[in-house]
């Protein structure tokens, strides 16, 4: 669990990048991950893969019911991981509401997923524990208004990460 500079690295997040954007997206803008939170498909997904060479994928999935996990192997081998989070009319994510946690029991794609939605101290035991996510997506959770951190809530998720049993 410890993690050490070589394990920081900046994502940039976007939704829906156009081909004119692409110079943006590319690997001497500073970041090594694009995250896609739109509706962008398998195909974009593997053309983006082409075009920006030399930078990670990772697709974020807003689920809406069960059937969407099945939607999201569909994603191997074509983006570096998921982050699954709740669907949430008109918003692409950080809402933090919760995807039901049996919707996600025996979920094992074969390439890693983050999850994301309402994971703060409270919770990230349980989810951890009955879950196993590869990653966790924290934000909402642990702010006392948008954009602002409340930095006691975020040592408290990371305690609760420790003391997990497989954390």
């Amino acid at each position: 669990m410890a993690a050490g500079a070589a394990d920081c690295f900046g994502v940039l997040v976007v939704a829906d990048p156009s081909d004119d954007q692409l110079e943006e997206l590319g690997p001497c803008r500073g970041h090594a991950v694009v995250q896609l939170h739109g509706s962008e498909t398998v195909e974009r997904c593997r053309e983006l893969a082409q075009l920006l060479g030399g930078v990670r994928l990772w697709k974020a999935l807003r689920v809406r019911s069960p059937e969407d996990l099945e939607t999201a192997t569909a994603y191997a081998g074509v983006v570096e991981a998921l982050l699954l989070d709740a669907w949430q009319p008109g918003q692409l994510g950080g809402t933090g509401h919760r995807i039901p946690i049996a919707w996600l029991e025996g979920f094992r794609p074969a390439f890693p997923w983050w999850l994301a939605g309402g994971v703060g101290p409270e919770t990230v035991a349980e989810l951890l524990d009955r879950l196993q996510p590869d990653g966790l997506d924290a934000s909402s959770a642990l702010e006392d208004r948008p954009g602002v951190k409340n930095l006691a809530r975020v040592a408290a998720l990371l305690a609760a990460m420790r003391g997990s049993t497989t954390g």
